[in-house]
């Protein structure tokens, strides 16, 4: 997974720091985003699993918010987003 250049992106985070890598984001007052682009191993890992690992340095602060997402944040909210369907040992239920 490498993090990829986007649009809307406003500045680029450890440009010039090795061993870091940088990072193209989009930031402001209130957060940052940033794009990363799967590997053709991870995307298949991801699709057979459903499971995607967040690790975050926190250097013993508090942790702070997370949201992992498909959907880039700069387009507007659909209209309808249903809720996912689970299913349990009795069939589908919502």
């Amino acid at each position: 997974m490498k993090p990829i250049t986007f649009p809307e992106q406003t500045t680029v985070w450890a440009k010039d720091q090795p061993p870091y890598l940088p990072l193209p984001a989009y930031t402001n007052e209130r957060e940052t985003v940033s794009l990363w682009r799967l590997t053709w191993r991870e995307r298949v890992r991801v699709l057979f699993t459903g499971r995607v690992w967040v690790r975050q340095l926190n250097f013993g602060q508090p942790l702070q918010p997370q949201k992992l997402s498909v959907m880039s944040p700069f387009l507007p909210e659909p209209a309808y987003s249903p809720e996912p369907e689970t299913f349990g040992a009795t069939g589908p239920s919502r």
